[in-house]
């Protein structure tokens, strides 16, 4: 072969292998907006999904102690936040399948949340006590806030959320107090603190138009609410007297007031240490209707069109999923997808819904109109699942 013929060749062979890799290259792009993280509890990994085939695309492992793990989303959707129980916050890239940073800001974490403008993730942490704030680009620490009360002593917080004007909100489980970080000025935070919250808040959410915070007690009975556009009129009390009822019964698992549901103008609320499900008029506040359920509920999920009410249980009856028809107010539906029910999430647009069935490995998938199963997607004792449409809500 003579030396022409040869570099012809040598250029014939590298325009191919850049075709075929220029083909290769497009079939894997994706949009992010039907993706999602499957949490794997008990080895410390998670798998990345897509919903409209219902596949497992990624399965990325070294995450650590997930056994109360979350999950917050950049404002593009690429990146998936993790907040694992032993302090780590993991930054991983969804498209790629693969760990951007991981550091271990604690020795206990509870959750997370990311600030209105992307730039910044808050963890909150039971040990030390407080919170703990980072660039979201670089995981590097922007803020510590420890949660100081008493004579010296940190306390656990819970209930972390983000708010408007990059402000952040928790409670303080051991002080009974909520305080707000707000960023919207500097990386060093202006902190206002509401000392009557009540006793032993254990979880809070904020509503869906951003304006209310309100802290779940456990040391009694009632919520608390922060109007978040008159913070000056302090936290009031709010639905007086539901608790745990007249009969107490043993709280096995605590509600998840992030798992509330709002539709038909109405609140959905699980109710502690209580076979019920709180129904309260979203304006004036007031409790008008108890749905008694098959257990002690733990998440009450409406599906995007607020039609229905999907809730799963505590501890031992955890093995059952029920479904709740707005209209009515009625049971229409019970599933029993086996032991250990832990999550459910709804596709964007509310067709499916994916429910993670711990014990059997399996995240099962039901069609919401004919309410059927269409398929399961095996999963190593799968807890927590995380669409990526949560990045455009508040809260979540």
């Amino acid at each position: 072969m003579t030396a022409k013929y040869f570099i012809h060749a040598l250029v014939f062979v590298f325009a191919l292998l850049t075709y075929t890799s220029s083909i290769a290259g497009e079939a894997t792009i994706r949009g992010s907006g039907d993706l999602g993280v499957i949490i794997e509890r008990a080895s410390g990994s998670v798998q990345i999904i897509e919903t409209t085939n219902r596949t497992k695309l990624f399965s990325i492992d070294g995450l650590g102690d997930l056994s109360h793990a979350s999950v917050v989303f950049s404002r593009d959707q690429r990146y998936a936040f993790v907040f694992g129980r032993d302090g780590g916050l993991t930054k991983i890239d969804i498209l790629l399948g693969k760990i951007v940073n991981r550091v271990v800001q604690g020795g206990n974490a509870i959750g997370g949340a990311i600030s209105q403008d992307g730039t910044l993730v808050a963890v909150s942490n039971y040990e030390p006590g407080g919170v703990r704030v980072f660039d979201s680009e670089t995981l590097e620490i922007v803020a510590d806030i420890p949660a100081s009360y008493g004579n010296g002593l940190l306390s656990k917080t819970v209930g972390l959320v983000d708010a408007p004007d990059n402000r952040f909100i928790f409670s303080l489980y051991d002080a009974g107090e909520t305080w707000i970080a707000d960023f919207s000025k500097s990386n060093t935070p202006e902190i206002t603190k509401f000392k009557n919250t009540g006793d032993l808040p254990y979880d809070g959410l904020i509503t869906p138009d951003a304006r209310y915070y309100i802290a779940g007690l456990f040391g009694e009975d009632g919520l608390a609410m922060l109007d978040l556009w008159h913070p000056e009129k302090g936290m009031k009390r709010i639905l007086g007297g539901y608790g745990r009822g007249e009969e107490p019964l043993p709280v096995y698992k605590m509600p998840h007031l992030e798992g509330w549901a709002q539709a038909g103008g109405s609140l959905f609320l699980p109710a502690i240490g209580r076979h019920e499900v709180l129904v309260v008029n979203a304006t004036t506040w007031q409790e008008t209707a108890r749905i008694p359920v098959h257990g002690q509920p733990v998440f009450a999920m409406a599906r995007p069109d607020g039609r229905q009410i999907w809730v799963n249980f505590a501890h031992p009856l955890n093995d059952v999923v029920q479904v709740i028809d707005v209209d009515t107010m009625k049971i229409i539906k019970t599933y029993n997808p086996g032991r250990a029910v832990l999550h459910m999430e709804f596709t964007p647009r509310g067709e499916q819904v994916w429910i993670s069935v711990r014990d059997r490995n399996v995240v099962e998938i039901y069609d919401t109109r004919t309410m059927e199963k269409i398929t399961e997607i095996p999963a190593n004792t799968p807890s927590g699942i995380f669409l990526t449409a949560r990045a455009s809500k508040m809260g979540l």
